[in-house]
């Protein structure tokens, strides 16, 4: 495991979990499970599962070092022998000869990397174009927006942010780069839209920022690869829960549970969020669940 980071970024790693009792209810977690949290995020989800049973012991995952310590730090009750971290992508992770009774990932971006402007995922705050979920890469949204060619941005844009716009959106950032800000990127790419386009429910940024954090964090290639390799983890009944945010996600995981040989799909339809969630966290407005058990060695 990496190195924690400071207490400072610790304190300002705050993240609220989505679709909570949904999730917990379809784990259908047993005494002396062990568990496997492929996004840990702030730990919320891991609480959960740790509070269901004194025996039950969770391993979690994350990409960011400040939410692997921030987890670790708001655990710490629990100790070194129910919880364990590993600071990496999930799609590397490799079980060190064990298998889990279940495993859940809560994807994308989490409310504490939108909510600390310094990360650069937001244009609400100006920011460095940044995005990356580990800042040890060296790939930001800086070197995309400021150096990749007009048609390789139409092409992420499109693809990773079902962006309409995309080609105007690309043609516009080249001509008016380079973008330091979060804010000026945002106010230039409003700028392609009509009007009365620019004031809606959804910001006109929002799809193209979007593919921007999916490109620098490779997080559909990362969900590919797990999703066809964390099945393989399970015990037979166990089983695997996972949350999306987007159609791009949602869809990988949907035809990822329908053909995979080791998995029978509990969810045909996917499980939201109820009003009363929503009302209280608008960004679990999007949050899609799905469940598949394991039921195969082969």
């Amino acid at each position: 495991m990496n190195k924690f980071t400071s207490s400072t970024e610790v304190d300002g790693f705050v993240h609220v979990p989505v679709l909570m009792s949904e999730l917990i209810t379809g784990l259908n977690i047993s005494s002396s499970g062990h568990y496997l949290d492929a996004t840990v995020g702030g730990g919320g989800h891991t609480r959960l599962i740790l509070e269901t049973f004194p025996d039950v012991r969770v391993t979690a995952i994350d990409r960011d070092p400040m939410a692997i310590a921030a987890a670790a730090a708001t655990l710490q009750e629990y100790g070194n022998e129910r919880l364990q971290f590993w600071q990496g992508n999930f799609a590397e992770y490799q079980p060190p000869g064990i298998k889990f009774d279940g495993i859940i990932a809560d994807l994308g971006v989490s409310s504490a990397q939108l909510d600390l402007s310094e990360r650069g995922f937001s244009f609400r705050h100006s920011a460095p174009l940044d995005m990356r979920m580990d800042r040890s890469q060296s790939l930001t949204a800086a070197e995309i927006v400021n150096h990749w060619d007009e048609k390789s941005l139409a092409d992420i844009f499109y693809q990773y942010g079902e962006e309409k716009l995309s080609r105007r959106i690309a043609n516009k950032i080249v001509a008016q780069r380079p973008f330091q800000t979060t804010t000026e990127l945002a106010y230039a790419i409003a700028g392609c839209f009509p009007r009365k386009s620019r004031f809606g429910r959804i910001h006109p940024a929002t799809r193209t920022f979007q593919a921007l954090r999916i490109v620098v964090n490779g997080e559909l290639d990362s969900l590919k690869k797990f999703l066809d390799v964390a099945p393989q983890w399970l015990k037979i009944g166990g089983i695997i829960g996972i949350i999306s945010f987007h159609s791009l996600e949602d869809r990988l995981v949907k035809y990822a549970f329908r053909d995979s040989s080791y998995l029978q799909v509990l969810t045909k339809k996917p499980i939201i969020s109820q009003a009363d969630e929503v009302e209280n966290n608008p960004r679990s407005r999007s949050a899609k669940l799905r469940f598949a058990q394991r039921i195969s060695l082969e």
